[in-house]
């Protein structure tokens, strides 16, 4: 018999089309009410399984009154499950309910009952009996710790187990304690060992010797080898928390300084910027990859290791201690001063490495420490990267960050703070912004220009050559002049943003010496339209009288700075300022003085006139007698300049008086105070000085300072500055300048030759002197003896 074959068929879609919309509506339906109830039914056996397990746990019986309120309750909880709408669920979360749902297992049935789960049972049918099966306990009895069990199953359905929880007698406790006890008691019976002084100054000694060769071994590694051995790096630098109390100060110093020695070795000559997602996706050769590989560990651990130095100079700064007490409050500042050593030298030998920026934002306000061993770093290594900085990108960055920290801590900061610009490598700035003349870009020509001007090879040719340029342009390591102008231009305008605001602002701040001297240095620098305002501001500052003399000269200095440079354009006489020099050179000694009186008069010739030089040559000489040698000489040799510049100063070497009125050394005006009367007499007390350079500048000055002939100087004086000299002779050590030759002494036959002469030539006179007396006098002889110098 054949089988039967299956009749039906999948619906085709011309039968599906012909399906009536109702018809469709109602599988929907019939499919939405299949799953609503699979789901009910899933949450209900969930219901009866949390209530199981509660019953278990608390196994307490529940009054009826409770039981029926309980059931009350369920009642509407199944009314409201029965309401809620199952549109919103997902078709996987339905599938998954149905699934749950046929498959049975002891967790979905209620675990208090011993029937199965699928016999139908009526609402009220079991509460009776879960009550009576509940064991009756007594008030007075203790309750006592249950641990469930895995339930067993058997034809009847799940018993849950349980078990009471034992507990100890009071006695088998103190038992339990007094064997502790005796326990630790013989473990503290064992004696530590004492050590001597001497057992641990030897512990301590190998210790270290260890840890010595332990960062030398480490250190050689990663120099012999960087790129196979910069994971090294980590484990040096997990050396940074030592936790021996006994060597840890030394062991973290040490490895501090191994670092940063290491660091200044390995760094590459440039910057290591971080790779692109693409550039992570793109596959490189091995050689590539490795060298990756180096410059990612290498930037990661520089990074952690300069982390551990602001943290370590953080500890210090807060008089933070850790939680492990290693290491003392009075030690962190041994280990912060290392730390910022390392971070100078760092500042000094990377500043085209990465976090550049990082290291001098840490340093810079490390300037104005309290601690002055700390603050003279930091100064030192910020003066040190000026003077080197031949780009200007460092000293820009480090000018930001002084310019905010002024600003921020309202002008309240170390003048020695503002004193590091004078070691900027600024000579020349861009004094126009739109100016092409500086540094003229290279011009390639146009397509126009080449068609019109040239054949096609030429053409051709020309193409090869420009691009060729183009590549040398772009790889040409050292920077155009235009763009290191910009720099200095921004550097300079930053400086002189924070010298105008203290200006303006703090004028009776300590920091006003240190912004005087910096306008001395850089005022030929400043624009032409600021002229007139800083000189307004110079000359009120001198006039109130709050400056010392220090102060008042670098106004001065700023002043003619100022004037001799773009200002010579402008017709301004600053007669105040010459009156106030001449006014108070009495109370000086040299220095300063004399490079204002080179800007005054050498650089000014033409702008002074012949009285004000002679006032200032009479008043140099005698300021030049009450002065140390060093300062005699500087003022002598800024005589000989004005002698040599300026006609007719001669007349101060003749007697005779030139022209009307008498000579008022006591007036201050140099103008009006009749120098043209008077004689330099002051240079023959000063050829009789004990210094022998003093007197060969007045034996030159009193012959009229020829430039040639038996009186000129020698080349070694001549051609040094007035300033040069004046150190050059300092006797700053408190010692001649140049010292006094010693006398050597004679040898013993010399002096006993000497000896025997003198006692000859005094016999012959004695005898002499006697015989004249006895022969003219004989009477008088003894007389004349005894009154005789000889005798």
């Amino acid at each position: 018999m054949k089988p039967r074959k299956n009749t039906k068929r999948v619906p085709s879609f011309r039968k599906l089309l012909r399906t009536s919309k109702i018809k469709l509506d109602n599988k929907l339906k019939n499919k939405q009410y299949k799953q609503q109830s699979a789901a009910k039914k899933y949450r209900k056996e969930q219901k009866k399984l949390r209530e199981a397990v509660r019953d278990a746990i608390s196994r307490k019986p529940f009054p009826l009154e409770e039981c029926k309120k309980k059931q009350v309750a369920e009642k509407w909880e199944e009314e409201e499950e029965d309401a809620l709408p199952l549109d919103m669920m997902d078709e996987d979360d339905l599938k998954l309910m149905e699934d749950l749902a046929q498959k049975a297992s002891f967790l979905t049935r209620d675990l208090s009952s011993d029937e199965p789960v699928h016999i139908r049972k009526r609402k009220h049918e079991n509460v009776i009996d879960k009550y009576e099966k509940v064991p009756r306990r007594m008030q007075t009895e203790p309750e006592k710790e249950l641990i469930h069990l895995l339930p067993i199953k058997d034809k009847g359905g799940i018993i849950p187990q349980t078990m009471e929880k034992p507990v100890l007698s009071v006695a088998q406790d103190e038992e339990d304690d007094t064997e502790e006890v005796e326990e630790a008691e013989d473990f503290s019976e064992e004696p530590l060992p004492v050590l001597t002084p001497e057992e641990m100054a030897a512990q301590r000694r190998q210790k270290l010797q260890e840890r010595k060769m332990h960062i030398a071994a480490l250190a050689s590694a990663i120099l012999s080898e960087p790129d196979n051995n910069i994971k090294k790096l980590k484990e040096l630098r997990a050396m940074l928390m030592e936790q021996d109390p006994n060597v840890a100060v030394i062991v973290r110093k040490l490895v501090m300084v191994s670092l940063m020695e290491i660091f200044k070795d390995i760094v590459p000559s440039y910057k290591i910027r971080p790779l692109t997602e693409a550039e992570k996706a793109t596959k490189v050769k091995k050689e590539t990859q490795k060298l990756r590989e180096f410059e990612e560990g290498l930037v990661s651990q520089y990074k952690f290791y300069l982390e551990n130095l602001e943290q370590t100079i953080k500890d210090w700064k807060q008089r933070k201690l850790k939680k492990s007490n290693v290491i003392s409050l009075k030690a962190y500042k041994g280990l912060a001063e290392i730390a910022v050593k390392c971070l100078c030298e760092l500042l000094v030998a990377l500043p085209h490495f990465n976090f550049h920026n990082n290291i001098i934002v840490l340093i810079v306000p490390l300037m104005n420490d309290a601690s002055k061993t700390i603050s003279e770093l930091c100064c030192e290594a910020v003066k040190k990267l000026f003077k080197q900085d031949k780009l200007g990108y460092a000293s820009l960055g480090v000018v930001k960050v002084i310019s905010g920290l002024v600003k921020g801590r309202n002008y309240d900061v170390r003048p020695e703070v503002l004193k590091v610009f004078l070691h900027l490598r600024i000579k020349e700035v861009e004094l126009q912004k739109d100016s092409e003349d500086i540094a003229p870009k290279k011009k390639f020509m146009t397509y126009k220009e080449k068609r019109k001007n040239l054949s096609r090879m030429q053409r051709k040719w020309r193409k090869a050559e420009e691009k060729l340029e183009r590549e040398l342009l772009e790889a040409e390591a050292s920077e155009s002049k235009e763009k290191k102008l910009k720099l200095h231009t921004e550097t300079l305008n930053i400086v002189f943003v924070t010298y105008f605001r203290i200006l303006k602002k703090a004028q009776k701040s300590p920091l006003l010496p240190a912004v005087l001297e910096g306008l001395a240095k850089f005022a030929h620098l400043i624009n032409v339209e600021f002229f007139d305002d800083l000189l307004i501001v110079l000359h009120s500052l001198i006039a109130s009288g709050d400056l010392s003399y220090r102060e008042s000269l670098h106004c001065i200095l700023s002043a003619f700075h100022i004037l001799s440079g773009q200002g010579d354009v402008l017709n301004i006489d600053p007669m105040k300022f010459y009156t106030h020099l001449y006014k108070t050179l009495f109370s000086l000694h040299a220095g300063i003085v004399l490079q204002c009186l080179d800007v005054m008069f050498a650089k000014r010739r033409k702008q002074v006139s012949q009285q004000r030089a002679l006032a200032f040559l009479k008043r140099l000489s005698t300021l030049a007698l009450h002065v140390l040698p060093n300062s005699s000489v500087g003022l002598l040799a800024t005589n000989r300049v004005l002698m040599q510049t300026f006609p007719k100063m001669d007349l101060l070497l003749d007697n005779d008086s030139q022209g009307s009125g008498v000579y008022l050394p006591e007036l201050d005006e140099p103008e009006h105070c009749n120098a043209q009367n008077t004689a330099l007499w002051e240079l023959h007390l000063l050829q009789r000085h004990y210094h022998p350079t003093v007197q060969k500048f007045a034996a030159h000055l009193i012959v009229g300072a020829p430039t040639e002939g038996s009186g000129a100087l020698s080349l070694d004086l001549s051609q040094r500055p007035a300033a040069e000299l004046f150190e050059a002779y300092s006797m700053r050590g408190m010692t001649f300048n140049p010292p006094v030759a010693s006398v050597t002494p004679r040898k013993k036959d010399t002096f006993s030759q000497l000896d025997s002469f003198i006692d000859e030539e005094l016999n012959k006179q004695l005898q002499q002197h006697i015989s004249e007396t006895v022969v003219h006098k004989p009477l008088d002889f003894a007389k004349h003896l005894k009154e005789s110098p000889l005798s």
